[in-house]
């Protein structure tokens, strides 16, 4: 019978690098996150477990992880292949347009500030509150109506301008 902390990370892996591949626009980036995050969480699980959410808690450790400095740079580079997420999530019979569409916002959520991508992706990709978000980016639940507001202003006023689709 696995431990807590092998049933915690066996339940939630794919879920963490789903979400911690959309943050970064990087499957590859993910994966090392990921995988530095559970390695710290296994040494500190017994504190951890304790906790009410201990998911919530490891989901901001994920995404503390990508905010950090160490990742500054490879932030910078955004990965936009076809196929970033849809290797861990892959579309049922989305229609080719979709996929153009899916693919220029992704380009246009990829250039957001890394803070206001995140609380994005955690409102509509996680379907986070704003309290679950505050608690995951370590701020005021204001400051995360904020970031998605300017965020959507941003992708808002990106839309009007066509995106070039990587193909």
């Amino acid at each position: 019978m696995p431990d807590g902390f092998d049933q915690f990370a066996a339940d939630r892996l794919d879920r963490l690098l789903r979400y911690a591949t959309a943050v970064t626009c990087d499957r590859h980036l993910a994966q090392d996150i990921v995988q530095d995050v559970l390695l710290r969480v296994q040494r500190r699980w017994s504190r951890i477990e304790q906790l009410d959410a201990p998911y919530l808690y490891v989901k901001r450790m994920v995404t503390n992880e990508y905010l950090s400095w160490r990742h500054r740079r490879a932030a910078r580079d955004i990965a936009s292949s076809l196929g970033t997420l849809d290797a861990l999530t892959p579309p049922a019979g989305d229609p080719a347009v979709r996929h153009a569409e899916r693919d220029a916002m992704r380009v246009r959520i990829g250039v957001l500030p890394r803070r206001q991508r995140a609380a994005i992706v955690l409102r509509f990709y996680e379907d986070c509150t704003d309290q679950e978000i505050a608690q995951v980016l370590g701020c005021t639940e204001s400051t995360v109506r904020s970031h998605i507001s300017r965020a959507l202003a941003t992708l808002r006023a990106d839309a009007r301008i066509p995106a070039e689709v990587p193909r």
